[in-house]
């Protein structure tokens, strides 16, 4: 038998969540307020804009945080992020930049990402702006989830809307229908583990797994293509496929409908809170 779908928070009230109506849809913003609402109540202790340093927010030890920050000041990937730079300056076939494809040339915009496109009718990431770019302009798309072509662009352009407040927009029905079909992957267990997105960053957040923290969903957005202790730049689609992985589950494409619509979902749970992009995580 199919596990059960949530079809709203308030339908987790054995988890400390129960705000709106049980058995009514909430708004993708009750949604967001319902997590807030958990994580504050569970943790009074931890202010919301600090979850956008994810496991750091939960972590006790000042010296991790110090750590961390003496990383972020010379961090170790600094060449991948200067190829991004020049990936992104280089003249396209057509001799146009990215700049010249996309709104406000590519500043502060990334934070407006994944939006739901009316005229195609599906959700389109900052991936598939990146790619729309290059094959208008006359070269061939990006892999998804390439760290040599897409991450390390990414990771460079992200950089561009540093600061920028995560602002999801959900406008109109098909919007809604695309954000709440990933909301229903975020609460679907799945695979032979039978975990779900939520069962980690939601219900274990704060919680130690094995030796590490994990980290909150709220937050979790702003801060993709991350660096995993390494200079190969993560990109969030490709983490959902490895956490998928590490469910035991098979994984949408990267790229897939159902991928992109769970981006959708999880990057309107950070609305609001600055974006800090290609940062180091362990």
């Amino acid at each position: 038998m199919k596990p059960p779908i949530v079809k709203s928070l308030a339908a987790m009230a054995s988890l400390g969540i129960a705000l709106g109506a049980t058995g009514a849809q909430a708004s993708p913003e009750q949604d967001r307020q319902d997590f807030i609402k958990y994580y504050t109540t569970k943790y009074p202790n931890i202010k919301i804009e600090d979850y956008v340093y994810g496991t750091l927010a939960f972590d006790t030890d000042s010296k991790a945080r110090a750590q961390y920050d003496a990383v972020m000041q010379s961090p170790p990937y600094q060449a991948v992020l200067e190829k991004g730079r020049k990936m992104w300056e280089t003249p396209l076939k057509n001799g146009k930049t990215y700049a010249d494809c996309l709104p406000n040339g590519g500043k502060n915009i990334a934070g407006n990402y994944p939006y739901f496109d009316d005229r195609a009718g599906r959700v389109v990431t900052l991936a598939d702006a990146i790619n729309a770019c290059r094959v208008a302009s006359g070269e061939a798309a990006y892999k998804l989830g390439d760290a040599a072509t897409m991450g390390t662009l990414a990771a460079y352009m992200r950089s561009l809307s540093d600061g920028m407040l995560m602002n999801i927009k959900v406008d109109g029905p098909r919007a809604l229908a695309a954000y709440e079909d990933g909301k229903k992957t975020f609460f679907r267990r799945a695979g032979q583990l039978n975990f779900s997105c939520a069962s980690c960053h939601v219900q274990n957040a704060g919680v130690k797994l094995r030796t590490e923290l994990i980290s909150p969903a709220v937050g979790q957005a702003v801060h993709w293509p991350v660096f995993h202790g390494s200079d190969n730049p993560v990109e969030l689609q490709a983490r959902y496929a490895s956490c998928f992985k590490t469910m035991r589950h098979v994984s949408a494409p990267i790229g897939s409908e159902k991928l992109n619509n769970l981006e959708y979902f999880h990057s309107y749970l950070s609305n609001g809170l600055p974006m800090k992009a290609s940062v180091f995580r362990k």
